[in-house]
């Protein structure tokens, strides 16, 4: 497993993608973030706090925020990933797609960083959550997903014709199976205890049971409390008055991101934010006693990371400041096993080409056939861009590797892995000669 090649209590300024491509593979415990929410407004910090100047703009298009690179390396190599992408951007709107593309290459990269004993929990909202899930189901693998954890708050609503908000959403998930949880307990409180010999529970509440001679089974002064439930209701807003509040116009509170980072995490381990904000993350950890590295495109993040620190845990002037990515010295290994093709291709040098460059190039070389079934349609749209042989996630997208499938070869061949392959499948099935 490789090194860390960076130093603990590291901030880096800038866009965070850069960063965690530039991160060894497999060296992070836990990623403990809250990104944009595509919420569709901006936001501000309150003037004359600690957080003044702060701001962003959480509003996403798919023309001005998608890159194509972006859309090549999901279409090419996760194409699940980009059909979840897609969903959304049909279901709800363009902007959605745009945000979940976003959010995609990024949660790529947070994988590849995860030990295989990590989890990251990634905070949201009802606004995008579920388009989220399904997002981070073909990254993380749907069986890797542990719990959707609703954050339950009470503040002042001016809600109209429907139901307040007062919810956010936690979604958990680990790399492997074998991850690391010590679940916080939650005490029996005096009204759920019913003094009753009925085993079992009665309307949701806790039953007390009793022996046959009427004696409590447990007495309640040995109970040490139950595994912590997915509601969480015990950690409030941070009020516009509060104590804690900094005047950073997404703050959360910091009991909520210690419970993540004490149940998901031992002493010593490396915790990131890539979404460092206002540093209640980076605060946690350093408090808990665990590494950190913290990534943040506001130009005050520094300073702000360093006072919460002084402030909290008595650090001062121990925080490194990077505005440039680390160097890997993994030899840039990618993406997970499950998410890569299962042959490497080493592609020629040259320029490279955009997906549509290549489909132009091939369809003027060959025409509108498909050259999995042999078929000619009339209509070029029916033909998809796709490798020849597969490949991993390193190397340029060189058209000497691409072919044009129709749809059904394309859906075929992914399960075949290889163009020679389709081809004996299509003979076998009497689709050509």
């Amino acid at each position: 497993m490789a090194k860390a090649n960076w130093r603990n209590r590291t901030l880096f300024h800038g866009d965070n993608l850069a960063f965690l491509r530039a991160m060894n593979s497999e060296t992070v415990d836990l990623i403990a973030t809250d990104p944009p929410f595509n919420k569709g407004r901006d936001f501000h910090a309150t003037p004359d706090s600690l957080a003044a100047g702060a701001k962003f703009q959480d509003r996403w298009s798919w023309e001005r925020d998608v890159h194509e690179e972006w859309t090549d390396q999901i279409t090419d190599d996760h194409p699940r990933l980009m059909e979840a992408i897609e969903s959304a951007r049909y279901a709800h709107s363009d902007g959605m797609g745009a945000f979940m593309c976003f959010m995609a290459v990024r949660l790529l990269a947070m994988h590849r960083v995860l030990k295989p004993t990590g989890s990251i929990y990634l905070h949201c909202d009802p606004t995008a959550s579920h388009y989220l899930k399904a997002v981070m189901d073909a990254i993380f693998g749907w069986k890797q997903f542990r719990n959707e954890i609703v954050w339950y708050y009470r503040r002042w609503s001016a809600a109209a014709r429907q139901f307040q908000r007062m919810h956010d959403l936690i979604l958990w998930y680990s790399k492997t199976r074998d991850y690391v949880f010590d679940g916080p307990l939650q005490g029996y409180s005096k009204p759920e205890f019913i003094e009753t010999t009925i085993r079992g529970v009665v309307d949701g509440r806790l039953v007390r049971l009793k022996d046959e001679a009427g004696n409590y089974l447990q007495r309640e002064k040995e109970n040490k409390g139950v595994l912590m439930h997915d509601v969480w209701t015990d950690i409030n807003f941070i009020g516009p008055t509060a104590k804690e509040r900094l005047g950073y116009p997404t703050q959360k509170p910091f009991a909520l991101y210690e419970r993540m980072i004490r149940a998901s995490s031992k002493e010593g381990d490396i915790v990131l934010d890539p979404f460092a904000g206002c540093a209640t993350t980076l605060v946690a950890a350093e408090k808990l006693q665990r590494q950190w590295v913290g990534m943040d495109i506001w130009e005050r993040a520094h300073e702000v990371v360093v006072e919460r620190l002084r402030a909290t845990t008595g650090l001062f002037g121990e925080v490194h400041y990077e505005t440039a990515p680390p160097a890997r010295t993994d030899a840039g290994e990618a993406a997970a096993p499950f998410l890569r093709v299962k042959e490497r291709v080493k592609e020629p040098d040259g320029p490279r080409w955009s997906r549509a460059k290549m489909y132009e190039f091939l369809l003027a070389q060959s025409g509108p056939r498909c050259q999995g079934c042999d078929r000619t349609f009339d209509d070029p749209r029916y033909l998809e861009l796709d490798h020849n042989t597969p490949r991993s996630d390193g190397g340029l997208n060189h058209v000497s590797n691409r072919i044009l499938l129709c749809g059904p070869c394309n859906r075929l061949k992914s399960n075949t892995y290889t163009l020679s392959g389709l081809r004996r499948e299509n003979k076998r099935r009497g689709y050509m000669r």
